[in-house]
């Protein structure tokens, strides 16, 4: 069983800046893709990013130029760089592996999220 942990969320004020982490634990053979998601209030939950283990990555158009993501592979930890803050990126940020193991082949995981509220 994998465990995926977010931290780094909080609040801010436009225009400035957060790192998130999400930090992968537990019965890890290998990771492939990782990926950012947010669910702000009311909303359903959208993708933000993503990253392969090679490390391409993809991102929303809403927040290209301002957000980078970003993985350690040897810390198994993945990061979100948020620059240029806006209040429309309130929500709660949660991060999601592909988890390969040879019991259960690959599973994705979830961690329980972290809060980034944005005031103007």
């Amino acid at each position: 069983q994998a465990q995926l942990v977010e931290s780094g969320g909080g609040l801010v004020l436009a225009g400035g800046s957060l790192r998130l982490s999400c930090a992968a634990s537990g019965s890890i053979f290998s990771i492939s893709s990782m990926a950012w998601y947010r669910q702000a209030p009311g909303k359903q939950r959208d993708l933000v990013a993503t990253i392969t283990n090679g490390g391409r990555t993809d991102y929303v158009d809403s927040v290209k130029g301002r957000f980078t993501i970003s993985r350690d592979n040897a810390k198994g930890t993945l990061y979100l760089q948020m620059n240029s803050l806006k209040p429309e990126d309130t929500a709660v940020y949660y991060c999601d592996a592909d988890v390969w193991t040879p019991r259960t082949g690959t599973q994705k995981y979830w961690g329980q999220g972290t809060r980034v509220t944005v005031s103007s």
